[in-house]
């Protein structure tokens, strides 16, 4: 996927970017950065952490709780899997579902089982592996995530720092895998102040 995503890029014509990486993208800009660190300026990693990970292997099982919750209860799976179960995170991803549905024309086709099998697969393969070095990584970088991410424990936000020698961390309180969805404001403000 890093390599896709560096062609792309380069297809582009574009000669420095900024990097911003969710989840799985989280692990793809790691991945990315280390193959074509001149094209990168700055980095944003959210909801992510290092290949071998703690706890990031086996998501396959939180995505079928999160179904099973989501079909029992009448909600959508990402509230089981981006949101807290508290009365504030499940507001939180009432409105974000509901921000979802705003735009009516260009909307994206819902993944196929086969596309999400991919995900839950490289993810896992993700987990699996041996820590890659990231100290060579001088790009400033800024690491965000809430406080109780399940899907990717929130302990990687801090392995990550650890790793990254120029990385700060912004973690956002009693929040879980969706915390730049719950917090997006602050979270667009931290954005355009470290990009600066």
């Amino acid at each position: 996927m890093a390599a896709d995503a560096v062609a792309f890029v380069k297809a582009l014509g574009l000669e420095k970017i900024d990097l911003f990486g969710f989840s799985l993208g989280g692990f793809v800009a790691q991945a990315f950065v280390q193959r074509e660190p001149g094209l990168v300026r700055k980095i944003i990693l959210a909801g992510t952490g290092p290949a071998g990970g703690e706890g990031i292997s086996g998501v396959g099982g939180l995505i079928q709780n999160a179904f099973q919750k989501a079909g029992e209860t009448g909600k959508h799976p990402k509230h089981f899997l981006f949101f807290t179960e508290t009365a504030d995170g499940q507001a939180a991803g009432d409105a974000f579902l509901a921000r979802l549905e705003e735009r009516a024309e260009h909307r994206d086709a819902a993944a196929r089982d086969e596309t999400i099998g991919a995900q839950i697969a490289a993810i896992d393969n993700w987990g699996t592996s041996d820590a890659i070095d990231l100290s060579t990584v001088e790009h400033p970088v800024l690491v965000v995530n809430g406080d109780a991410d399940i899907m990717v424990p929130t302990v990687n936000s801090f392995e990550l720092a650890k790793r990254l020698p120029n990385a700060q961390v912004s973690i956002f309180p009693a929040t879980g895998h969706g915390a730049i969805f719950q917090h997006h404001k602050l979270f667009a403000q931290q954005v355009v102040e470290f990009l600066r």
